[in-house]
């Protein structure tokens, strides 16, 4: 693997670190200000709402003027919202720190641009994604772990320590980091109209479905994740340590499903499109197991979610990339972090009210997020599959 690789693998690695540390600690922290169930999750909304706004921005951006300080600007936003989120007296000033994190939004996506413009064809700009997947996997292993042992001195001290952690990134990345852009597109025109991206990138009919797909695939995901750690503590009465733990596992999933089995096994047997369709199926299956109020069963859904989720999120990625074209890499990323984010705006805020009215409605109303995603993709792939038989029997 080269310098250029290691080096913004590491960056990722620090800043997924500093995340995983505080998911798990995030609701138990805010309920210390006497927040109730539906202003943790609005929480959760509140960066996403502004990620929304700003990531096509930063994605377009980047491809004009290059992914190297667009990264860094997102970094110090980092450091700056955890910061004061740490030492917010309020519940105001726990929602400015999230918002100030969320208007510089473009850490990960920017990353993947970086990584895939390192990537000499389709094969590897997959396996790049997944090796980007696995590093985030290994993110999420060190960062509970640290934070369950964090939170044990206070609930305040993981926010303070990710904060310092994401300015020693900043530091490391301004030093080291090297500009992966070899074309930039210095005439386009950065639009400030958040939803242009959109209206450009819905103009191709397959990159329409994936991206509809995508947000359907990211409300499922979102809404289990908003909740997770409510859940356990109100059914099965776990801690915070506890959830630490699971996410630990969810990570190891991760590292080894993305930066081994995809590469070596996933895409050497199976077709990108039948995995998209079969991890549908089974992430759909997962959730409904997870309405039962059985640990085991519970936790054996989780792990088998993740399994298929892991494997969902690069394929997804991959599939957008390759139909947008090279010129279009940062703004399609960055299209693509903005669905996430407006998924993570409605899905923990529908979340919060349907846990409210009975604990496993979220799960189901995830199952039905992903089954209306498998149903958008199977139509466009069989759709695209007859499009390709038919070129080539006019070929002939």
């Amino acid at each position: 693997m080269s310098k250029q690789k290691l080096i913004i693998l590491f960056t990722v690695l620090i800043d997924v670190i500093g995340v995983g540390i505080v998911i798990p600690i995030l609701p138990f922290y805010v309920k210390t200000f006497g927040a109730p169930p539906w202003v943790i999750t609005l929480l959760f909304s509140a960066f996403s709402f502004c990620a929304f706004f700003s990531a096509p921005f930063l994605g377009s951006l980047s491809d004009k003027i290059g992914r190297r300080i667009v990264l860094l600007a997102s970094i110090f936003s980092t450091s700056l919202g955890w910061l004061v989120f740490a030492f917010a007296p309020n519940i105001l000033f726990l929602f400015l720190g999230r918002i100030i994190d969320g208007l510089a939004a473009g850490n990960f996506s920017t990353a993947q641009s970086c990584f895939i413009d390192l990537a000499k064809n389709r094969k590897e700009r997959t396996a790049s994604l997944g090796t980007l997947g696995a590093v985030f996997g290994i993110g999420f292993i060190i960062g509970p772990m640290l934070g369950g042992l964090l939170s044990s001195f206070s609930h305040r001290v993981p926010f303070i320590f990710v904060g310092i952690l994401a300015l020693a990134n900043f530091l490391l990345a301004l030093i080291f980091l090297p500009e992966t852009l070899q074309k930039r597109e210095k005439n386009k025109k950065i639009n400030f109209n958040p939803f242009l991206p959109f209206k450009n990138a819905f103009r191709k009919k397959s990159l329409g479905g994936v991206f509809s797909a995508w947000f359907l695939f990211g409300l499922t995901m979102a809404t289990m994740q908003a909740i997770l750690a409510l859940y356990l503590a109100k059914v099965f009465h776990w801690q915070a340590s506890q959830v630490s733990f699971l996410i630990v596992a969810f990570g190891l999933i991760l590292a080894f499903n993305q930066g081994v089995a995809l590469k070596h096994f996933w895409l050497k047997k199976f077709a990108e499109s039948d995995l998209i369709l079969a991890m549908f199926v089974i992430s759909c299956f997962c959730y409904l197991l997870m309405t039962r109020s059985i640990l085991s069963l519970f936790l054996v859904a989780v792990f088998i979610g993740a399994f298929s989720e892991s494997v969902l999120r690069v394929v997804l990625t991959s599939r957008a990339v390759g139909l947008s074209g090279e010129e279009k890499r940062g703004e399609t990323l960055g299209v693509l972090s903005s669905i996430i984010s407006l998924a993570m705006i409605l899905g923990p805020i529908s979340s919060g009210f349907l846990f409210q009215i009975k604990s496993s409605l979220p799960f189901f109303a995830s199952a039905f997020y992903g089954f209306l995603a498998l149903m958008i993709m199977f139509y466009f792939l069989r759709k695209n599959k007859g499009r390709k038989k038919e070129l080539a029997v006019k070929a002939k």
